[in-house]
């Protein structure tokens, strides 16, 4: 079987499952978007409203600013491959609770596992937990590398707060010039 291919079988059980309350409010559930064999795997936090109604992963206002980092790295959107913590919405946009990040984190593994990345860019304070899990915030650990399963992480703000907080944007730039010099070694 082919990534895409194994992908598509996580998918199907993500949009299947039952392992946490999110299940009862999903539209749809969101897995991913872009390319499985990319070197770059960003991470988010969990669909928003725009997400559920769609099925895919940063779609909103944030996702277009997450395209245009991502152009800024020399990319394009469907070259990396973007993907969150967890694969519902949580209601009104709340941050995911740990029961929910525990029951999805199989799936984010099983895709990790599959796409192969060299590295991994956490954006925000949830997917950083996620991830990493919990410990300083994402202030603090911006910037600091860390390793998931063997896998380099990033963390860096996510793009919403960007969006809230635009001067922090050349912050983000110097974390996302780390990654591509990483990516060159």
């Amino acid at each position: 079987m082919n990534k895409l291919e194994s992908l598509k079988v996580i998918a199907d059980a993500a949009a299947a499952c039952t392992s946490c309350e999110l299940h009862k409010t999903r539209i749809k559930s969101v897995f991913s978007r872009g390319n499985p064999d990319s070197k770059i795997v960003f991470v988010g936090e969990a669909p928003g409203a725009d997400e559920n109604e769609q099925g895919l992963p940063f779609v909103g206002r944030a996702g277009k600013l997450l395209d245009a980092m991502i152009g800024a790295m020399g990319f394009n959107r469907d070259d990396i491959y973007v993907c969150n913590i967890c694969k519902c919405r949580p209601p009104d946009n709340r941050k995911p609770l740990p029961d929910e990040m525990s029951a999805c984190k199989p799936f984010l593994t099983q895709q990790l596992d599959i796409v192969q990345p060299k590295v991994i860019v956490a954006l925000g304070a949830t997917a950083v937990e996620g991830l990493l899990g919990p410990g300083l915030g994402i202030t603090k650990r911006r910037g600091n590398w860390g390793i998931y399963n063997g896998i380099k992480v990033m963390p860096t703000f996510h793009p919403s707060y960007l969006l809230r907080n635009p001067s922090a944007k050349d912050i983000v730039k110097l974390d996302l010039q780390a990654v591509l010099s990483y990516l060159k070694e």
